[in-house]
């Protein structure tokens, strides 16, 4: 029953390079075994191959608008049977406000949906879908009599501290450049934004003023813009004298590298390294640009 047909190898490979497509970066797509992926193809490929020695694994990472908790992330782990998508993917969903009961309720609805709505075609990419529009629901779910009591209790105040890396794929316009170090100023957040080509915003503080940053960077438009990776670390108490421990930039300004190129517009991402180095932040250069920096 395990053995795969190359036509269902093929259907999952397209769906893969599909996924990569719309999800280009690691934090929402990421195929945890390269291996199995080099195998599948393979097989495809070869008539003679052997069967691939173990499924294709995968995480889907959702960013899901909560009411008053913000952004939250659901991870999505999948993995595909040799006969997907003649049978269903497995796929568990998780996230660090979910209860188990609640996280047990959600993966069961989810299956529910898809044995009713996806016999035999690929459903990745619905499914997540699904995840997207119902998987903040039941965080608020209350599925056990005995909750109420609990949340009477209120935990001591946590303060989140975070940092956003934003990314750009350019930034010119000086009305936006203002916009971005007068919302910084209002909101209290240090960081830096780099204009030009690419452009790239960093900006740490209260978690709740980082979001309300993004929201209004990400209404103005752009040609792309993304949050590149995220910082988030709680504070116990999280005074005034907590927070500014926590900072790595003084306050926001707006950094220019000596510029190159015809329209003066291409930073010299070298002198980017060295200023992220002396920050102690050089392991996000290559986040960014995918590259060792020197």
């Amino acid at each position: 029953a395990e053995m795969a047909n190359p036509e269902e190898a093929e259907i999952q490979i397209s769906e893969l390079d599909l996924l990569s497509s719309m999800f280009p970066y690691e934090e929402e797509f990421a195929v945890t075994d390269q291996l199995a992926l080099a195998e599948l193809k393979h097989y495809v490929e070869n008539e003679s191959a052997e069967m691939p020695s173990s499924k294709i694994q995968f995480v889907l990472n959702v960013k899901i608008e909560v009411p008053n908790a913000s952004m939250v992330e659901f991870s999505m782990a999948c993995a595909l049977p040799f006969k997907y998508p003649t049978v269903l993917p497995e796929i568990t969903v998780r996230s660090s406000l979910l209860s188990r009961s609640q996280q047990i309720q959600l993966n069961s609805d989810l299956k529910t949906y898809l044995m009713q709505n996806f016999r035999g075609e690929p459903c990745v990419l619905s499914a997540r879908e699904w995840v997207k529009d119902h998987a903040a629901a039941y965080i608020d779910k209350d599925l056990s009599s005995s909750s109420v009591t609990a949340s009477d209790a209120t935990p001591s105040e946590v303060t989140t501290f975070t940092r956003l890396w934003i990314y750009s794929h350019h930034i010119y316009n000086k009305q936006k450049r203002k916009n971005i170090i007068d919302w910084a100023k209002e909101l209290s957040l240090s960081g830096f934004c780099m204009p030009g080509k690419p452009g790239v915003v960093c900006v740490e503080g209260l978690q709740s003023s980082c979001e309300e940053f993004w929201s209004r960077v990400r209404r103005l438009t752009w040609k792309r813009i993304l949050i590149r990776h995220r910082e988030d670390v709680s504070l116990e108490g999280g005074g005034h004298a907590e927070i500014q421990k926590q900072r790595k930039f003084p306050t926001l300004e707006e950094k220019c590298f000596d510029a190159h190129g015809a329209r003066g517009n291409h930073m010299d991402l070298g002198q980017l390294y060295h200023f992220l180095e002396e920050k102690g932040c050089a392991d996000i250069f290559q986040m960014y640009f995918g590259v060792e920096g020197h």
